[in-house]
């Protein structure tokens, strides 16, 4: 007798959404978010929707790749349980998914949000239910000066309170310290967080420090200003600077997290579900709280799919004291219906009654 849970159907499909302007890091710019949707289709008629969102200046990662990777596991994928998720996860897993973070994410985001909404439970309450809501800040991306006092300009006049700068692009240290000096004129009240995503050697990181002290700007975090590997170079960016450390390229395991914490090379590591998948953020997680690491959750350039998986992931969990799940904002379509609710930068996961509440419009 075939299980309700089993799964009859696999629907792997690229999700191309267009963005206002380019996001652009240390590492380069997108104009477009390249994605991938994947939807499990239960035999009861249930449906579990996930997200993949690759981001090539970020980890190399393609769309082609995750397309790819996904597009294997419909050869043999129908016919399992999908009550069976962990057990799944690994198998595509070690069928070659582990090679594409965001492909695995994607397979594990449709395979909860099918047996969660089948039950009828929030992904939040899956999670833990430790809280429905969090803060998240919004993003200034690489780009002139101008553009930046611009950006910051609008982010708080949508309410938000956190303001996220990307650092380390073709301007060097001088040209970061000019677009954090225009931000901070434009929101002086803002915290501030100063994200390098691995672009920045450290005699630039040493510069910027030095320029960011003379300018009377302390920011809340440095977000990853070194090589992910350097990470006797993030514990002397700590000494020198005095200021909180994120890791975000550096973090993406368990093993990671009491790496960082025994070489004192962060304070905050930053949990993104598109590193490793959904499991593997859970686990990185746990090891960095035992380590007494903050919390920190954040994506790639994702939809209000993935950024809804990510806002139950953090709320539910609980602890997590920096968010940024902001890039819904940068796209200028919504090719979804649901998922959370926000007012400024308030996120509330709340009104999601059962799985990540997020479906394609029709």
């Amino acid at each position: 007798m075939t299980s309700a849970t089993s799964i009859r159907a696999v629907a792997v499909a690229p999700l191309d959404i267009p963005l206002h302007v380019p996001f652009g890091i240390s590492g380069g710019a997108q104009a477009m978010a390249n994605n991938v949707l994947v939807t499990l289709e239960l035999a009861d008629g249930t449906r579990g929707y996930g997200e993949a969102a690759p981001l090539p200046p970020y980890n190399g990662e393609t769309q082609a790749m995750a397309l790819a990777a996904l597009r294997s596991a419909q050869a043999w994928l129908p016919g399992r349980d999908a009550a069976e998720w962990r057990a799944l996860a690994a198998e595509f897993s070690a069928r070659g998914g582990a090679g594409c973070g965001s492909a695995q994410c994607a397979l594990e985001m449709a395979l909860l949000d099918a047996v969660t909404k089948r039950r009828g439970e929030p992904l939040w309450k899956f999670f833990g239910g430790a809280s429905t809501t969090l803060e998240t800040d919004m993003t200034v991306t690489t780009g002139t000066v101008a553009e930046a006092a611009e950006a910051a300009r609008a982010i708080r006049a949508r309410g938000i309170r956190q303001i996220k700068v990307k650092v380390g692009g073709a301007g060097g240290p001088a040209g970061d310290l000019a677009r954090v000096t225009a931000i901070h004129a434009a929101a002086p009240d803002a915290p501030l967080i100063l994200d390098g995503n691995a672009g920045i050697s450290r005699a630039a990181a040493s510069e910027l420090v030095r320029g960011l002290r003379a300018a009377g700007i302390t920011p809340a975090l440095l977000e990853q200003w070194l090589a992910k590997d350097d990470l006797a170079g993030a514990a002397a960016l700590i000494a020198e600077s005095g200021w909180r450390v994120a890791a975000d390229e550096t973090a993406c395991t368990a093993d990671d997290a009491r790496r960082i914490a025994a070489a004192g090379a962060a304070q905050v590591v930053n949990i993104k579900l598109m590193k490793s998948g959904v499991i593997a953020a859970w686990e990185l997680a746990t090891a960095a709280r035992a380590a007494g690491l903050g919390l920190m959750i954040g994506g790639n350039v994702e939809s209000m799919l993935a950024m809804s998986v990510s806002a139950c992931f953090a709320t539910g969990i609980g602890g997590f004291e920096f968010a940024d799940l902001d890039t819904p904002w940068f796209m200028a379509t919504n090719p979804f219906d649901g998922g959370f609710a926000v007012t400024g930068g308030m996120i509330s996961v709340a009104g999601i009654t059962a799985g990540h509440g997020v479906v394609p419009k029709e």
